[in-house]
């Protein structure tokens, strides 16, 4: 969507709440006290009530809006331009749009939205045929932020990286033209490793793929035992020049991965690290949904409780 139809569709703070009802209102409200599904709206007040207990809920209640001070614009503008830009904007860029004042506020909304997504991806499985490998992201500490850091080791289990175990779903393409792959991406999955041991990664995989993937990957030791839950399991020894060859859609998300926290966020703490993959995979994996998926990401804000 374009941002001059984005202000055709909701050219005022009414319509932008009778997108909002009339979307959470398709996805269903559940009453807090009796968990009661029936509601009907009171227009004079704002508020759902229920028809068993009529316990009320407002319009934001239940959602990722709950409890935020921010108007609706700033809400959707926010979901528009994090799912328009082709490589995404920092919180910093997004207040000087929304001509905030504060940060705090933004970025948090911002990482709201993002663990939103997050919680929408973790609902699907990848299957058929997956490669998978290993990337190692450069990240910092909280406690080191703006302060003077000390010499730190390089290479595999550098304090200076997060390893992210990433998975891409892929298919055969029947006759490729001139140049281009034998296969083609389909969906992809990044996740925040705290290790890098084979139970660990078991345990990731068997979360993020259907047991009937058949599954490809380096010789890597950690990935020995994935035939435990996955219905084939290909290791080859692969040469680091010819990564790309081999697992070429997972060496090609790593690296656009890493282009794109570095242009838009300079550095990423690794507490959030998992926030901004999340974000960069909901885009990719909707990559053809078009004007669809402002709509798609605030249906996934709307089923997407904030507890704190």
């Amino acid at each position: 969507m374009k941002l001059i139809d984005f202000f055709k569709q909701f050219p005022d703070e009414q319509s932008r709440k009778d997108y909002f009802r009339e979307h959470r209102q398709k996805e269903g409200i559940k009453c807090r006290n009796c968990k009661g599904t029936t509601h009907y709206w009171m227009q004079t007040i704002e508020q759902f009530q229920c028809k068993a207990c009529r316990t009320r809920t407002t319009l934001r209640s239940g959602t990722v809006m709950e409890s935020s001070n921010l108007s609706y614009l700033d809400w959707f503008i926010a979901m528009h331009l994090m799912t328009s830009t082709k490589k995404g904007i920092s919180a910093k860029e997004m207040q000087r749009q929304l001509g905030r004042k504060r940060y705090e506020p933004v970025w948090f909304m911002m990482h709201k939205i993002r663990a939103a997504m997050g919680t929408r991806d973790e609902r699907y499985e990848l299957s058929g045929f997956t490669e998978m490998d290993e990337g190692f992201f450069t990240t910092v500490e909280s406690a080191t932020v703006g302060q003077k850091v000390k010499k730190l080791k390089r290479g595999r289990g550098s304090e200076k990286q997060t390893p992210v175990l990433v998975m891409a779903q892929t298919e055969k393409v029947k006759g490729p033209k001139n140049h281009r792959q034998n296969s083609r991406c389909k969906f992809f999955k990044m996740r925040v490793m705290p290790d890098l041991k084979s139970t660990t990664i078991n345990q990731v995989v068997k979360d993020s793929l259907s047991p009937k993937t058949e599954v490809k990957t380096d010789n890597y030791s950690s990935y020995k035992r994935l035939n435990e839950i996955v219905k084939k399991h290909v290791s080859k020894v692969i040469p680091p020049d010819q990564a790309g060859k081999e697992l070429p859609w997972v060496h090609i998300a790593i690296s656009n991965a890493k282009r794109n926290l570095l242009n838009n966020f300079h550095h990423v703490d690794d507490t959030y690290l998992q926030n901004y993959l999340d974000e960069f995979t909901y885009r990719l994996n909707r990559r053809f949904s078009g004007d669809k998926l402002f709509g798609k990401l605030l249906i996934a804000c709307i089923s997407f409780s904030w507890i704190i």
